[in-house]
């Protein structure tokens, strides 16, 4: 069996349409289409339903490209391994994260890696959780920056850093506020009739978030959705509402603050993880990488201690 064909088939099946595959593998749609009645010739079995202008994998092409999808990855990490042998470290890591937690974790570690090793190519993803984990999964991505748990099996992970979590609040009050003493940590029981700002659905920080409510007992009045931790405190500094952040995003003030950040009682964290494929050969620039950033937070903790 001709692997190119594997790989049509693929991109065919990602694309949903015979154009747009045959534009991204650079080939003309003809010599596409003959390549793949080819394949399923030789496989006595029909991949593709052409109905209705729609390009969908019978039930026998989602079984091809499920078993494709593996082989060709053995194929990818095969020459991979090959390769490192032979060069050592080089070519390419896909790294993915969303936007806020890559923009605060990844910049130093960027320049502290391409400054040791600037014969590797760092391609970024930057994605909502749920389609970083799936592309991980799928052994698209090498290593993705998550948040515990993680749900699919097939993804291993090691852990990069825990931190708190914190309520914030207008430094200005309103009369949906909670009363409370400067310094003092608050349960979440005492904001259950607040208005919310959380993430929209397909990040990870909004199930988080959704979580800990629930423990507390209630469902959150969710006032505003959005895609950025950012604008949420924004909004919370417009005195819209009230919302949960990690101690990473906090936002430093160098003369009036415009929010508070109130500490919770029940002390809830959330743990940052690298996240790869389990079953996929794990590349030296993966674990270059992660070793660097476990280099680097050793080195910024002995700093804290001497201090």
């Amino acid at each position: 069996m001709d692997l190119k064909r594997l790989e049509y088939a693929l991109e065919i099946h990602r694309q949903k349409s015979f154009t747009k595959a045959a534009e991204k593998l650079h080939i003309a749609q003809p010599s596409l289409s003959k390549q793949i009645a080819k394949l399923e010739q030789e496989l006595g079995v029909r991949l593709f339903s052409r109905e209705r202008g729609s390009i969908e994998p019978t039930a026998d092409g989602h079984l091809l490209i499920k078993h494709a999808e593996r082989i060709l990855l053995m194929r990818d990490d095969l020459k991979r391994e090959m390769l490192e042998r032979r060069d050592g470290i080089g070519g390419v890591l896909k790294l993915g994260s969303t936007a806020i937690t890559g923009g605060h974790v990844l910049p130093a570690l960027l320049q502290r890696f391409h400054r040791h090793y600037p014969q590797v190519r760092i391609e970024l993803v930057e994605e909502p959780t749920e389609v970083l984990a799936e592309q991980t999964a799928k052994g698209l991505i090498d290593l993705s920056i998550l948040t515990l748990p993680l749900e699919d099996d097939q993804l291993a992970w090691k852990v990069m850093l825990t931190e708190p979590l914190y309520l914030v609040l207008p430094a200005e009050e309103t009369d949906w506020m909670p009363a409370y003493s400067s310094g003092q940590a608050l349960t979440l029981q005492r904001v259950k009739d607040c208005p919310f700002i959380v993430l929209k659905r397909g990040y990870g920080f909004r199930r988080t978030v959704l979580e800990l409510c629930a423990s507390a007992g209630f469902e959150p009045q969710i006032m505003y959705e959005t895609s950025s931790i950012e604008t949420a405190q924004s909004l919370v500094e417009s005195r819209l509402g009230l919302t949960i952040i990690p101690e990473m995003v906090r936002r430093q003030s160098d003369g009036k603050p415009t929010l508070q950040y109130i500490p919770i009682s029940s002390e809830p964290t959330r743990t940052i993880v690298f996240s790869y494929q389990k079953d996929r050969y794990l590349s030296k620039n993966a674990k270059t990488f992660m070793e660097m950033f476990e280099q680097q937070q050793t080195a910024l903790t002995f700093s804290k201690q001497i201090k």
